[in-house]
């Protein structure tokens, strides 16, 4: 257990400022960025430990940044296989889809195999960090109220003793069955799937191929995912009138691996368990000082994978914007963005995830037959197939508005809403480092070839500074070596790869804000910088004094 667990015979009143319901990957990485923020947090987990059975297997380059983010990428790294090809094949065993992504842009592998509860371990181990969190088992939340000042949390502790809780906000990721949303009256709109599917799970990989297989069989479609440790997964539909004891007996458990193995009896069962496919969306993901995350708010089958990591962009999302409010250096009102940001996003993310899983499984036998069709098609239209096999068509998080200022005039391809990229710098001292290394857990004003504070004030660069904000000027590498006349605390960094000059030679812009989840919030040059600077400040509806742009800055 956690350092910071509180005994399971305490029984006293607690409060804290964040509030989070529920210890899975969501509550877990938001309690992380809050701890190393310095915000008081407690966690509040209904069952007496971290839930053990795999459940997620694939987490993606934007998750594996949020947890880099806090601080934790090393001890969940070795719990991955990364580049995961996907492979979709036909019921003869033909592939017709070999999805590779082999683009890092973000700084990790697009796709990655991995096993939840180890990684979910690690995040929970992350809290231990921190003396500001503190994270309580076996406690089931009652009721709770709110009002203009914060939130009350009534919880039975073990031996029925009740427990009041006060908090300034609760962040509800207590799952799709989620008690506070339901109590709050808010609609889970969208559709459960007709059929379940049945997962088993193995020790000591029979198969031991790498990759995850799709087969698209007619009779009973099925995954095969081969995992990190040696653990091989399986999944089977369940056909009509099934059911999990059925399944789950060893002469019909033999008879489903028999469908994959040459050696069904000669297995390490690990567990099985029938999962039911579900697709909804929240009407709303706050209400006053009560906000949804995870699958609270959204969920999805799980065919893209994209169920856990959805609810991870929600953490990346959410955790600055709370960590600003707690410490008062922005107003409520930035939560709102959390949502205004979030909620399209996963609607589509729903929708390509019940679109990958009736090309598995489609719900007519002639869909199946089309299907067929168009994948040997695809093969004479090579552009057209690398678009699906490179996975272009899944839809990257871009924000067109919420905490950030869109490009004036409007660009038809603005970066501004979308993730920056990560490629790894050169620092002064001669090490190669991740860029999100040199930014730390803030803000960043990234500007390549000058000083990027000089398009400040010294009240905007102290604005910026107070919110914890990095100044990187982008050289490339052989400049470094270079004398320096960079103003005190920005950082100099070597663009080794050459991708930095790429991307800012995209945009009629020099200098990217980058937000502390990693995304452009606005764009400048550095004659425009103030101008853009005093508008962002007040996109974050932020607290501390904000100062007026000056148009011409002394320089020594």
């Amino acid at each position: 257990m956690n350092n910071n667990a509180t005994s399971a015979t305490a029984s006293t009143d607690l409060s804290a400022q964040i509030v989070i319901l529920g210890a899975g990957p969501v509550g877990l990485t938001i309690a992380n960025y809050l701890g190393q923020s310095g915000i008081d947090v407690l966690v509040i987990e209904k069952l007496d430990q971290l839930i053990d059975y795999p459940r997620a297997i694939g987490i993606d380059d934007e998750s594996l940044r949020t947890v880099q983010a806090i601080g934790l990428i090393d001890n969940v790294l070795p719990h991955t296989t990364p580049w995961h090809a996907m492979r979709f094949l036909t019921p003869k065993g033909r592939c017709f889809a070999d999805i590779q992504p082999m683009t890092d842009e973000f700084g990790w592998s697009r796709r990655n195999a991995f096993i939840q509860p180890q990684v979910d371990a690690a995040l929970f181990a992350g809290l231990s960090r921190f003396s500001n969190v503190r994270t309580v088992f076996s406690r089931e939340l009652m009721s709770f109220s709110q009002d203009d000042a914060g939130v009350t949390l009534q919880v039975e502790a073990p031996g029925g003793a009740t427990e009041s809780i006060r908090a300034d906000y609760l962040v509800a990721c207590d799952g799709g069955n989620s008690i506070v949303r339901k109590n709050l009256g808010i609609g889970f709109k969208g559709k459960t799937a007709p059929n379940q599917w049945i997962v088993v799970d193995l020790a000591n990989d029979p198969l031991s191929t790498p990759h995850v297989y799709l087969c698209c069989d007619p009779v009973r479609p099925y995954v095969s995912a081969a995992l990190p440790h040696a653990v091989r997964r399986f999944e089977f539909m369940v056909m009509p009138g099934e059911t999990e004891e059925e399944l789950s007996r060893p002469e019909n458990m033999r008879k489903l691996l028999a469908k994959v193995l040459p050696d069904p009896d000669k297995v390490d069962l690990i567990r099985s368990r029938v999962y039911t496919h579900n697709a909804r969306l929240a009407d709303r993901f706050r209400d006053g000082r009560i906000i949804l995350a995870g699958d609270a708010a959204h969920i999805m089958p799980v065919w893209q994978g994209q169920g856990y990591n959805s609810g991870m962009r929600d953490a990346s999302n959410l955790g600055w914007k709370l960590a600003l409010v707690a410490k008062k250096l922005a107003d409520p009102r930035l939560l709102d963005t959390y949502e205004q940001e979030r909620r399209e996003h996963a609607r589509s993310m729903i929708g390509l995830s019940v679109l990958a899983g009736h090309v598995l499984a489609p719900p007519k036998r002639w869909q199946g037959t089309l299907r067929d069709g168009i994948s040997w098609l695809l093969n004479y239209l090579p552009p057209v197939k690398r678009y699906f096999l490179e996975m272009r068509f899944k839809p990257m998080p871009q924000y067109n508005a919420g905490a950030l200022v869109p490009m004036q005039p409007k660009a038809k391809h603005s970066p501004v809403g979308k993730m920056f990229i990560q490629p790894k710098v050169l620092t002064e001292a001669g090490e190669t480092k991740l860029l999100d290394d040199i930014i730390g857990d803030g803000f960043a004003v990234i500007g390549w070839g000058s000083d990027p504070s000089r398009g400040l004030s010294p009240e905007q660069v102290r604005f910026w500074t107070d919110l914890g904000t990095r100044f990187i000027q982008v050289l490339p590498d052989v400049q470094l070596k270079a004398a320096s006349d960079v103003s005190p605390g920005v950082i100099r960094v070597g663009d080794s790869s050459g991708r930095l000059k790429e991307w800012f030679g995209r945009f009629p812009a020099s200098i990217a804000m980058v937000r502390p989840d990693r995304f452009v919030a606005a764009v400048a040059i550095p004659q425009t910088l103030g101008q853009v600077s005093d508008a962002l400040a007040t996109a974050l509806a932020a607290d501390v004094a904000q100062p007026a742009s000056s148009s011409v800055r002394q320089v020594a």
